[in-house]
């Protein structure tokens, strides 16, 4: 039996859907706006990792596969292209900037705008993660707020990259909900599969997974699909690059945002009063599914506003705010 039986019937549709994605609506990632912090300048983008200049934000097309080996991007027709590096500092959610070796994406903190997460470590190495989650009702209001939810995979000893399906509030899509497949940021360059809009309801399933035998704790070859069951569009990164790491740091729910103003800037209460990722599967290096000890950490201290975060756990990652 398939290690992915969602997975399998997607596959099976893409013939079908395949230009669905980034096709169906245009889409762009929001720019800082005003109610950036002072040192971010005015045209940089919003992403999930902070905000980065935007000719260090590559768009890759239906297809594209980073190659670490070959520090180039392959497309499908064949040709390739030399990976970008970034010459431009990035900056956190308040406003710090990142520069040099510093640019992989950093441990979370409330400066990368993480609020609240719930994780697990290993000795060894994670060969899948996988999450389903609805998608929230639009927020109240609108303050230009940006809002990220996901799962995904990073290596806890040498955090370079990290790999996630991601649904996000105004990011790709203005004033609307969203799902793209992200691996960011070796030399500093975040790396955004074609993106794809969802409505409020849908049922989302985030993969992330090797490519690699059983038993390889070091895989160069992963597979990131966020996927809308209810719709049937989806965001693919196939075959993409772990860059040398060693994915042992699982994440099986995240809350990040930017220009939150208000507490109605978030969804409005239902759903639990925030979002449940369930159905949750995670799989050692050797493909056999572990019972995840989840732990929730809050960076919320200090913010305003403050709206009720908190989270639950370990049968089913809840974070509510």
């Amino acid at each position: 039996m398939s290690r992915f039986p969602a997975y399998s019937r997607l596959l099976k549709s893409i013939a079908i859907t395949m230009f669905i994605a980034g096709l169906t609506a245009a889409f762009a990632l929001p720019l800082a706006g005003p109610k950036r912090p002072a040192t971010v300048p005015a045209h940089y983008l919003i992403t999930p990792f902070g905000y980065f200049e935007p000719s260090c934000v590559a768009h890759l097309a239906q297809g594209d596969v980073l190659r670490k080996d070959k520090k180039a991007i392959e497309h499908a027709n064949g040709t390739s292209e030399n990976m970008h590096v970034c010459a431009y500092p990035h900056y956190t959610a308040s406003g710090e900037a990142i520069t040099g070796d510093e640019r992989a994406v950093q441990p979370p903190t409330i400066g990368h705008a993480w609020i609240e997460y719930a994780g697990i470590t290993t000795t060894s190495a994670y060969g899948e993660i996988y999450s389903e989650w609805e998608v929230p009702p639009a927020p109240t209001t609108n303050d230009g707020q940006t809002v990220y939810l996901f799962n995904g995979l990073e290596d806890y000893q040498d955090v370079v990259t990290i790999v996630q399906p991601v649904l996000g509030w105004n990011s790709d899509y203005a004033s609307a909900w969203g799902i793209a497949s992200w691996n960011c940021c070796e030399s500093g360059t975040v790396y955004e599969a074609p993106p794809a809009p969802v409505n409020s309801g849908d049922h989302i399933e985030g993969y992330v997974f090797d490519n690699c035998a059983a038993g390889t704790k070091v895989c160069s070859s992963w597979d990131i699909v966020t996927y809308d069951v209810t719709n049937g569009n989806f965001s693919e990164l196939l075959d993409t690059s772990n860059f040398g790491q060693t994915f042992n740091w699982a994440f099986g729910g995240v809350l990040e945002v930017y220009n939150i103003v208000q507490c109605g800037d978030y969804h409005p209460r239902g759903y639990n009063g925030g979002i449940g990722f369930y159905n949750q599967s995670v799989l050692n290096d050797k493909f056999v599914q572990i019972k995840p000890a989840w732990k929730v950490t809050n960076l919320f201290s200090g913010l305003t506003p403050q709206c009720n975060y908190g989270g639950s756990v370990p049968q089913q990652v809840t974070l509510t705010y």
